[in-house]
């Protein structure tokens, strides 16, 4: 199964069509920390990141990890082994908080871009996360909790999303 990102609006799984939002700056083949970009290609997607307190544990084949208050995501440039990685916050490394008092993680699937080795300063916490206003993001991709829900039923542990 496929996730494709049409574009800066839309997201597609086979016959759905689902309206999205990316990086406020477009996508891109080559991206840096922080400019506010999606980056363009195919890759696989990681489990599914959830918090309990806010929403019941969705229907889904993907794993499925309760979010706590102790986990980030790294985007430190200055920590090699931690960078784009889960992480147990540690206040001197810069991070993602997954617990925030918005509600745009209370669903998110980490996208697996730098991720197996990953490039210090090609960019870090790609997620497919929620929205309430399709706002751009910072290189996220954000849907509707109501279109969220909708494709976690049709996608598999396998499937990969590919960002025109």
């Amino acid at each position: 199964m496929t996730i494709f990102v049409k574009n800066k609006h839309t997201l597609q799984i086979d016959e759905f069509k689902f309206r999205c939002s990316i990086g406020k700056k477009g996508s891109t083949f080559n991206k840096i920390e922080g400019d506010k970009k999606t980056p363009k290609g195919t890759f696989k997607i990681e489990n599914l990141y959830f918090r309990k307190n806010r929403i019941a544990k969705p229907f889904t084949s993907l794993k499925c990890i309760e979010i706590k208050k102790n986990m980030g995501w790294c985007n430190d440039i200055n920590f090699p082994r931690k960078y784009n990685k889960l992480i147990k916050i540690d206040k001197r490394v810069s991070h993602e908080k997954l617990t925030r008092k918005d509600h745009i993680y209370d669903l998110l699937i980490p996208i697996k871009y730098n991720y197996k080795k990953p490039i210090i300063g090609k960019g870090s916490c790609i997620f497919i996360h929620l929205t309430k206003n399709y706002k751009p993001t910072a290189g996220c991709v954000a849907l509707k909790e109501k279109d969220f829900l909708i494709m976690l039923k049709l996608i598999k542990k396998n499937s990969i999303i590919k960002i025109f």
